[in-house]
């Protein structure tokens, strides 16, 4: 953006950029909206025995329903998010939320299997406009700010996968799994307009060329270009795997004898890892100050512990909640670090770096959503806290190997 452009916005319009940051009541919203986008990819865990009796699919192969969501994020984090860095943020957020709703409205009423799968598919896609927001928060902050200001918006996103396992099974006790879609859909038109309405206009002026394919093509050569970035989508896979691993497979033990609990119980243990959303903020603020290689060690370190109380489940359900809040805040300190490094890295890149590097957050989630309930099916809880374990022993492994080759730096630039 030129000095013209900035010169011909009101100071309302560009509240929150460069020269004053990110406001406090942009951050809330920005974090609200995501929050409610990213709770759509998550309403299906704690529902998946539900879906699977009303819809005919069999136990095994319900971890389906997480990787195709999955696999429309990936797509969507392809195709879409590196739209941010040459159409209008402001139209391209509320247009994906409009959308979304109707992929919500496709999954509440579907009949059979394969128009939940599509509808689905359809919400995964339009999901990634939680990293196009992502994007357009650190682009509004300012240089010092900008971990902090990734890591309000983030805890944003983990309220609502959190709050969204909750949500999902309080209102399916009360009115059915397809409820939660409807009402979600409801939300998402109501957020659409709103954003809408307050959103600053901002031409994006980032990326020189006008070329969709030259676009995407430049997303592709980030990979090669920048180290961190490299780094950082291998962590990503692994720690989404990781998380999914638990998340995707919990509700099959918790539903059945001896606990045969209910929706709104099981979806209840997500609020435990609602200390995941206190970590992403002071994440940001430890990767503003340059400590992001220690803390990345130390937050797979208490990843991989976890797993020792989340294999406990049989003794006591309190080694689970142990677990999950060991999990999730050991999670989201290494994501915002990670988001924080990579767009300091070009932050003329943000909308392409971001979603590279969630791409494999896609890839990691399908993969361990799947394999967590092909795992469960054939060795039961033991083989599944195994499974987890191996996947944060190599997180771990990964970052010993690479930490050698990170730069901390003494300030607060955040350099790799």
């Amino acid at each position: 953006m030129t000095s013209d452009d900035l010169a011909k916005e009101s100071p309302k319009t560009i509240a929150g950029t460069a020269g004053r940051g990110l406001s406090p009541a942009m951050a809330l919203l920005l974090a609200l909206t995501c929050g409610l986008s990213v709770a759509n990819i998550y309403f299906a865990q704690p529902l998946l025995d539900a879906m699977a009796h009303d819809l005919g699919i069999a136990p095994a192969a319900i971890g389906m329903v997480v990787t195709f969501t999955q696999i429309g994020y990936a797509f969507g984090l392809i195709l879409i998010v590196p739209l941010g860095d040459l159409w209008d943020r402001r139209r391209l957020i509320a247009g994906q939320i409009a959308l979304s709703a109707i992929g919500l409205v496709i999954v509440g009423t579907a009949s059979h299997a394969a128009v939940l799968l599509t509808g689905l598919t359809l919400v995964g896609v339009l999901a990634v406009v939680v990293q196009v927001l992502v994007a357009f928060a650190a682009t509004l902050a300012t240089p010092d700010g900008r971990g902090r200001a990734i890591g309000t918006v983030t805890s944003g996103v983990v309220g609502g996968i959190l709050l969204a396992r909750f949500a999902s099974g309080a209102l399916a006790d009360v009115g059915g799994w397809r409820t939660v879609y409807l009402v979600s859909a409801g939300l998402m038109l109501a957020m659409a307009v709103l954003l809408l309405c307050v959103l600053p206009r901002r031409p994006q002026a980032t990326m020189a060329a006008s070329s969709y394919l030259s676009l995407l093509r430049s997303t592709a050569a980030l990979f090669v270009e920048e180290p961190i970035l490299r780094e950082r989508a291998l962590f990503a896979f692994l720690i989404f795997a990781d998380l999914n691993v638990f998340w995707t497979s919990i509700v099959l033990p918790l539903s059945a004898p001896p606990f045969a609990l209910s929706h709104t119980t099981i979806g209840l243990l997500g609020v435990a890892g609602f200390a995941g959303a206190l970590g992403a903020r002071n994440a940001g603020r430890l990767a503003d100050l340059g400590w992001a290689k220690r803390t990345t060690g130390l937050s797979l370190m208490l990843m991989l512990a976890a797993w020792a109380a989340i294999a406990c489940l049989h003794i006591s359900l309190w080694f689970v909640v142990a677990g999950v809040i060991m999990l999730d805040l050991g999670l989201q300190a290494v994501h915002v670090t990670s988001q924080s490094l990579i767009v300091a890295a070009r932050p003329d890149a943000a909308s392409r770096l971001v979603g590279g590097y969630m791409v494999f957050y896609s890839i990691g989630s399908a993969v361990g959503g799947i394999a967590s309930t092909m795992v469960y099916a054939v060795a039961g809880w033991t083989g599944v806290c195994m499974l987890g374990a191996g996947i944060s022993a190599a997180a771990l492994l990964a970052w010993v190997v690479t930490a050698s080759r990170m730069r901390e730096p003494a300030g607060c630039a955040l350099t790799p």
